[in-house]
């Protein structure tokens, strides 16, 4: 049996990282990038500057959130009442410049993000979506709540 020895992690200086999230090995977070709240980022992943991985939010392995992400952020929907809810990230999935993914509505409830995902640069993923595993949206692209 083989073992792989994962690298430290790189976390910019001007990072937020808040206290109750949990960090996987070998992840970059870049500058100006923030963990929010009760966020679990899986080994291997990625954040670029300024992209946000807000509250609630489970991201997989080897992920990659180019800059300006928006991942796990309120609903848009008239319905929601600051319910705890959540956003899964699976495996493998990039997000380009832009891509916005917003947790669910309804106490419990999740968005839900396959794995091996492309979202290129600004789509947008709205509450309690599903998305399948080897999906690629293209630029601009929305899935509507």
């Amino acid at each position: 049996m083989c073992s792989v020895e994962m690298p430290e992690n790189k976390i910019h200086e001007t990072a937020i990282i808040h206290p109750t999230a949990v960090l996987g090995k070998g992840i970059e977070v870049g500058p100006y990038a923030i963990i929010d709240e009760e966020t679990v980022i899986g080994d291997g992943c990625k954040i670029g500057p300024h992209a946000v991985i807000h509250k609630y939010t489970t991201v997989g392995k080897n992920c990659i959130f180019f800059p300006g992400c928006s991942i796990g952020a309120d609903p848009q929907d008239l319905k929601f009442e600051n319910e705890k809810s959540y956003t899964i990230i699976g495996d493998g999935c990039t997000f380009r410049e832009c891509c916005t993914v917003n947790r669910a509505t309804g106490e419990g409830n999740e968005t839900r993000i396959g794995n091996n995902i492309l979202m290129m640069a600004y789509t947008h993923v709205a509450h309690n979506c599903i998305v399948g595993n080897n999906v690629i949206m293209s630029n601009v692209a929305t899935l509507a709540g």
